[in-house]
């Protein structure tokens, strides 16, 4: 059977990328200079089947599903470059993030039977109201490169947030400074510069980038699971986090990392991970497994490969996979 077609558009790239190990085809939308159109770009290496049309000519082409990344594409965008009729085909909303109005009653803007909501943690999914709209988990998949290994050899720690000092303490820019004060951390990602941070690292130099930091040190208050974490987890860092969102399930105090509500306490660990190299490596290669199994980038395939062709009323299909080494950044 041909692989299904898919519009989506260009959301977060990262993401896309590791959702294009699934055997679908995927169109976005190009229209230069608008939120969400920038197609393919080229930042990341995605495979043939990751296809860009102009956004123009997207109402002449056939497809088996939309998939929704945000309001915008949900609220606007259908109306503007799709016909009645594709907007009638099965559709999937992918929310990438828990509510930020109020964190349980916010109902969600997907009020629809025949609209499958996917969460991508098991804690979004709880917060969410959403109503009498079908829901499903699916847990991210990341791919790593083999040859990028742990030496934590510099004694700092890593944050990896974007936009840190503008999204402000629900990104935890309170909590990474105050713990600054104390402990040496480096901070990566778009406008690290204006907190004093190194400033931005393309997404596919990231992972040797900071495989050389004693350890990940994660002082987000209220978001979704990051894939600069579980990436980080699956090099071998020691994680340092808050015990917040679906962050209390990933780590294990003392055996994959640490996580507290208590950020006095966080950076007595750190402390303790600069003096004790030996007992770091051990909480990341623990984590690493941890990752290695939740994550894998097989299981994140095989399950949106079920998604879609439930949305498209088929029974399972046969997983094809592409080469097992695409998506490992090279």
């Amino acid at each position: 059977m041909r692989p299904l077609r898919v519009l989506t558009w260009h959301v977060h790239g990262n993401y896309l990328l590791y959702l294009s190990r699934a055997n679908v085809e995927f169109t976005l939308p190009l229209a230069p200079g608008r939120p969400g159109y920038g197609g393919r770009g080229s930042t990341f290496p995605f495979p043939e089947r990751v296809r860009d049309v102009p956004a123009e000519a997207v109402r002449e082409l056939e497809f088996d599903c939309i998939l929704f990344q945000s309001r915008r594409n949900y609220v606007e965008d259908q109306y503007e470059i799709l016909t009645e009729e594709q907007r009638s085909l099965p559709r999937i909303y992918l929310e990438h993030d828990p509510p930020q109005e109020h964190p349980t009653n916010t109902r969600h803007i997907v009020d629809d039977p025949e609209t499958l909501l996917v969460h991508v943690t098991p804690f979004n999914d709880l917060m969410w109201d959403s109503g009498r709209t079908p829901t499903r988990i699916i847990e991210h998949g990341v791919s790593v490169p083999d040859k990028v290994d742990y030496s934590g050899q510099f004694a700092k720690g890593i944050v990896v947030v974007n936009h840190l000092r503008k999204r402000g303490r629900r990104l935890g820019a309170d909590v990474f400074e105050r713990v600054r004060d104390e402990v040496p951390l480096d901070l990566v990602g778009m406008d690290a510069e204006s907190l004093g941070g190194v400033g931005e690292i393309q997404p596919l130099d990231l992972p040797q980038f900071i495989a050389s930091y004693r350890f990940f040190f994660n002082p987000i208050r209220y978001t979704s699971l990051g894939l600069a974490v579980i990436e980080a987890m699956m090099i071998g860092l020691p994680i340092v986090g808050l015990a917040t969102t679906e962050m209390a399930t990933l780590v294990e105090n003392g055996v994959s990392g640490f996580v507290s509500t208590d950020v006095g306490m966080l950076a007595e660990v750190m402390r303790m991970l600069l003096a004790n190299p030996v007992e770091a490596r051990k909480l990341g290669e623990q984590g690493r497994r941890v990752a290695r199994e939740r994550f894998s980038i097989e299981r994140f395939a095989r399950e949106w490969e079920d998604a879609f062709s439930a949305v498209v009323g088929l029974a399972t299909r046969e997983h094809t996979l592409i080469t097992p080494g695409f998506g490992a950044h090279p």
